[in-house]
């Protein structure tokens, strides 16, 4: 399985990315895959490399690259809850900076690298992404509906703006949306009022709590790895994919 290190143009420099692909000499439907906010690191390669083995070519951005190329900070093996509190004094202002107009002028910058690899066919994208890069795949997607297909978030803080900003966000997709939500994230009264925001949008969609899971289920270096959730992410994602990235 092909791997590398890229380098994407962007109105405030250049973000260091990694990519993996096929290796049959195709082209295949390109995905753009958020990171959590711990960024780029094995377990990111090792899920872009899984998801790459399905037919599709993985584009994961480091979104903090302005702070410096990933790994932004450094990282233990295993992310532990005892090192969360000074891994997150460190990543919160990285995140909090990472503003609205910084997401979509980097969103159109990976979007328009992804379109134009050798590698990728024409045709509609899908975007990606867990934690804080579920926000972000729900934004890229809600500025790009002439191009996204696509976009599903895991564990992610869709609704951060408040209803006005769901409103906002959710007026702007077309795309076919996958939420899978960790049951410490949202409450059934919550998701039911999400779901509701969604139905009300006339989007296509699956928003789902997953049952006994804690924030960031899927990342298997931290102590909320549910390996049965993980499971049930890639059952979902999967199909969606399928059905909704072609190559012309």
């Amino acid at each position: 399985m092909p791997t590398k290190t890229l380098l994407i143009p962007t109105e405030d420099g250049r973000a260091d990315a990694f990519a993996a692909h096929p290796d049959d000499g195709e082209r295949h439907p390109g995905v753009l895959m958020y990171p959590d906010g711990f960024g780029i690191r094995p377990v990111l390669r090792e899920m872009a490399r899984e998801l790459a083995g399905h037919g599709y070519y993985v584009l994961v951005p480091n979104v903090f690259y302005r702070h410096g190329a990933a790994p932004v900070i450094e990282l233990p093996e295993h992310i532990g809850e005892e090192a969360r509190p000074a891994i997150f004094a460190r990543l919160m202002p990285m995140i909090e900076a990472h503003g609205t107009e910084r997401v979509l002028s980097d969103a159109a910058a990976y979007l328009r690298f992804l379109t134009t690899r050798p590698e990728v066919g024409a045709g509609p994208v899908a975007v990606t992404g867990y934690c804080i890069g579920g926000l972000l795949a729900m934004r890229t997607a809600a500025a790009r509906p002439d191009l996204v297909a696509a976009v599903a978030g895991f564990h992610g803080p869709v609704s951060a703006d408040g209803p006005e900003g769901l409103h906002r966000l959710l007026s702007g997709l077309t795309a076919e949306v996958l939420l899978g939500h960790a049951e410490s994230d949202l409450t059934p009264e919550a998701l039911g009022e999400l779901n509701g925001a969604l139905d009300a949008a006339g989007i296509s969609y699956t928003s789902e709590i997953y049952p006994g899971t804690v924030h960031g289920f899927t990342m298997s270096d931290t102590d909320a790895f549910d390996p049965t959730a993980l499971r049930r992410h890639w059952d979902r994602l999967l199909p969606l994919l399928g059905r909704t990235l072609t190559v012309g």
